[in-house]
């Protein structure tokens, strides 16, 4: 076997943005907000590189934010739970201790409470718009029934 086959591959920005249905630039500027880590190795000037996590992250932000129409600030909440939630799961595997794993459990109740949380405040508003529309058309159908009894008129 030889190193390089050890080597986990490494895609460039254009490949991943292709990958993703995303731009290059939205790419950097998850990067600028933290929502997606920057390349440690890379040299200032370098070429991006991502590895496979980068780019399952990186799908599941868009797939979050095309989903759930999440502000940027809301994507980050949503990110950084689930960040935390992936190390308890971490922690879970490494422990066998009963106390260990309520701990890990209580801890991601509070981060799965707060995904939630912005999950259920989205769906609240858009059945709010949802209400808006249904007025709006039943007006129009009661305009339209209005119409159409004095143009028969």
């Amino acid at each position: 076997m030889t190193v390089s086959s050890a080597v986990e591959p490494r895609l460039r920005i254009g490949e991943v943005a292709a990958r993703v249905g995303v731009t290059a630039r939205t790419i950097r500027y998850y990067e600028e907000l933290g929502l997606l880590g920057a390349s440690s190795d890379r040299q200032k000037g370098g070429h991006r590189v991502y590895s496979e996590p980068d780019v399952v992250r990186l799908t599941e932000l868009v797939r979050l934010r095309d989903l759930l129409g999440l502000s940027l600030d809301e994507l980050a909440v949503l990110a950084e739970a689930e960040e935390a939630r992936a190390a308890l799961r971490d922690r879970w595997s490494g422990s066998e201790d009963d106390v260990e794993r309520l701990r890990i459990v209580e801890e991601a109740l509070i981060h799965v409470g707060r995904q939630l949380d912005l999950v259920r405040a989205r769906v609240q508003r858009l059945m709010e718009f949802a209400t808006e529309l249904e007025a709006k058309l039943e007006s129009l159908r009661g305009r339209r029934e209005e119409l159409g009894t004095k143009g028969a008129a």
